[in-house]
């Protein structure tokens, strides 16, 4: 396990390689996080009021509330800097209303410290948008120290990883991590993993792919793990931390649902351990979804019970953006004797829009390219040229 120590912190701060380069970010004062429990009486500040609403056009309405919430801050040069700050850096009205209405008491902040957070974040790669985005969808970040959270989560991340650009595409898809205990989940969870003999490789790909996954409790992680090999999912494929993190976040009651529907739709209790083993996200998925898209390949009259059993990703596909353009294409394909036979259930289902375009409609499209089901296919896939 990795030991974010203030001299790791140093040595990591001296590399010219790192994108922690600049000492002075180190030795930042961290930014306080304000309690966000407020006084039940709102008593405006009448010249932070004013600013907030003739120089920053605040709604009246939150105007008010984040006025009456600085009781240590009464300042409205301090608000206003503050403000002008954000907008200057990419943040839109929207994004600042958000931040304020989520925590008032970012208008006693000082512009220094949001500056160096911000120039952190802009040397980690992220452009002024993406830092924007980055703090309103994860709030926590404004909020949280440079030294006891922000730099050593990166830390850690970069030491993971082994780059810049790997970071930066995990934090930009997952902002929570920035602000998250990961010597406590992350650290841990990824050493459970490897003892159970999971490629650091895939490890790393699980966390940009399955990103919640790594944070969940590390007890919570050993008994997942010890009901997903109970069940025989092989920890070898590419299912099992699927059904790790199935386990993991499903309660029994749950599961026991899933199974009666699927129970009700014509499985057997043996074509369930192969959903299991193949596809557990299955047993995460909104059942009322799976018992459409049973009844929908069923009604087609091309596709059984066993063809499903066969190829259970089906059961996870789009009914309005992939099944039902699809299956309308193939049904007018035989409508116009274009085609004998209907292709297996896996070409459907796992084609790309490319693949499917060049198997079923490029080599017919002098005859149905005026259809209407073809020309709405195409709506929105502009960039797939015929």
């Amino acid at each position: 396990m990795i030991a974010v120590t203030r001299t790791n912190l140093l040595r990591l701060l001296s590399n010219p390689n790192s994108f922690l380069c600049n000492t002075n970010a180190y030795f930042s004062p961290s930014l306080h996080f304000f309690s966000t429990r407020w006084s039940k009486t709102l008593i405006p500040d009448p010249q932070i009021y004013d600013v907030l609403v003739q120089k920053h056009c605040f709604s009246p309405e939150l105007a008010t509330l984040a006025a009456s919430r600085l009781p240590k801050f009464r300042c409205p040069q301090n608000a206003d800097s503050i403000l002008s700050f954000l907008k200057e850096n990419a943040f839109t009205t929207a994004q600042i209303e958000q931040i304020v209405s989520y925590n008032p008491r970012i208008l006693g902040f000082t512009t220094e410290g949001l500056r160096l957070k911000f120039k952190l974040f802009r040397d980690l790669g992220f452009s002024p948008e993406e830092v924007a985005k980055l703090m309103t969808s994860n709030k926590a970040i404004l909020h949280s120290s440079m030294e006891n959270k922000i730099i050593p989560s990166l830390t850690l991340l970069k030491s993971l990883f082994g780059s810049n650009q790997d970071v930066v595409r995990l934090v930009r898809k997952s902002p929570w991590y920035v602000s998250a205990d990961l010597e406590k989940n992350l650290m841990p969870n990824v050493e459970i993993l490897k003892s159970c003999d999971i490629p650091m490789e895939r490890i790393l790909h699980l966390l940009h792919f399955r990103p919640r996954c790594l944070l969940m409790r590390p007890d919570v992680m050993k008994k997942s793990i010890d009901k997903a090999m109970g069940f025989g999912v092989s920890r070898s494929s590419l299912a099992f931390i699927d059904a790790v993190n199935v386990f993991a976040h499903t309660s029994e009651g749950i599961m026991e649902l899933n199974r009666k529907v699927l129970l009700d739709l014509g499985f057997s209790s043996d074509d369930m351990m192969k959903f299991l083993k193949q596809t557990p996200l299955l047993f995460s998925s909104s059942m009322e979804k799976t018992k459409q898209v049973v009844e929908l390949l069923l009604a087609t009259g091309k596709y059984s019970i066993a063809n499903i059993v066969s190829n259970p990703t089906a059961l996870m596909c789009s009914i309005e953006k992939r099944l039902v353009p699809r299956l309308q294409i193939l049904e007018l394909l035989e409508s116009r004797n274009l085609i004998e036979k209907w292709p297996g259930l896996s070409r459907v289902s796992a084609f790309t829009d490319d693949k499917f375009i060049d198997t079923f409609v490029r080599p017919y499209y002098d005859e149905i390219a005026e259809e209407y089901i073809i020309k709405n296919f195409f709506n929105g896939k502009k960039e797939l040229k015929l």
